[in-house]
């Protein structure tokens, strides 16, 4: 399939998100570039809709592949990354017209009754940044601060997910806007001991190991995991959740013994017998 901004991706390996065709930037260069429109009216027609269909809901816009990733699939990873060292001004350039576009949907969502934008962008990898922190304060950090300057100048919530061992980034987020942090996965990082830390000044989302708990371990494992995960959280800024998406390889009976947990918290139990799902 080809995304808007022209890159191809093909699906026949990686039926989920597909692996980059081609390069539709092979210089270090923007001319000759076309961006797609950002207004592009199917990127918003859906949200009345939704908005009206769930009135009580937290209701958040999403922007997928919001600066570093969307680089990438632009340029290339080895050669975006070659870039950092020759060509930064290359990449300066690239990333602010990225967040140009950004900034325009944000805008443009921001006429709706929403309450928090969504950014997705990978950084880590299982051990540290994919960049390095020196290179992703250099040329990621004052991008974001403008794309997250822009949600909570409007009095708005900014969330975003980032796979990888990136806690190291923490306080920089922070400052930058950030309220909310997913995937907070427990393979890469110390959830027990980041939650309290970082309590009242950044929230976190998901926890529920998706690498060895959910497919590896017993529906006890499950059950032990998720009820101290949802102690640690007793006291605010955490959203339970698996660490990541659910795959294929979790059995049936894991998945149901988180949900089972979950629901029985007295609050889940009260409004289910008032008849609130």
């Amino acid at each position: 399939m080809r995304d808007v901004f022209g890159v191809v991706w093909n699906r026949r390996i990686d039926k989920d998100i597909g692996i980059v065709e081609g390069c539709r930037l092979p210089e270090p260069t923007l001319r000759g570039f076309r961006w797609p429109d950002p207004l592009d009216a199917r990127f918003f027609a859906d949200i009345p809709a939704k908005l009206a269909a769930y009135e009580d809901r937290f209701r958040v816009f999403q922007i997928g592949f919001s600066l570093f990733e969307r680089a990438w699939t632009l340029r290339g990873m080895e050669a975006l990354l070659m870039d950092f060292i020759d060509h930064p001004h290359f990449v300066d350039e690239l990333f602010h017209s990225i967040a140009d576009y950004n900034i325009a949907q944000i805008r443009r969502a921001l006429e709706f009754d929403i309450d928090a934008v969504y950014f997705g962008d990978d950084w880590g990898q299982q051990r540290g940044l994919q960049m390095g922190a020196r290179h992703w304060r250099r040329f990621i950090l004052p991008v974001v601060k403008r794309m997250y300057g822009a949600v909570r100048q409007a009095g708005k919530c900014v969330m975003i997910h980032s796979c990888g061992d990136v806690d190291e980034l923490f306080e920089d987020l922070i400052q930058a806007g950030v309220n909310c942090f997913n995937p907070f996965q427990p393979e890469v990082m110390d959830v027990y001991r980041l939650l309290p830390q970082y309590r009242g000044r950044l929230a976190f989302h998901g926890g529920l190991s998706t690498q060895r708990t959910l497919p590896c371990g017993s529906v006890e494992d499950v059950q032990r995991e998720t009820r101290c995960l949802l102690e640690l959280g007793r006291q605010g800024g955490y959203i339970f959740a698996p660490a990541h998406d659910v795959q294929g390889d979790v059995p049936l009976e894991n998945m149901l013994a988180f949900l089972e947990v979950v629901q029985q918290q007295a609050p889940c139990l009260a409004a289910s017998e008032q008849g609130g799902g």
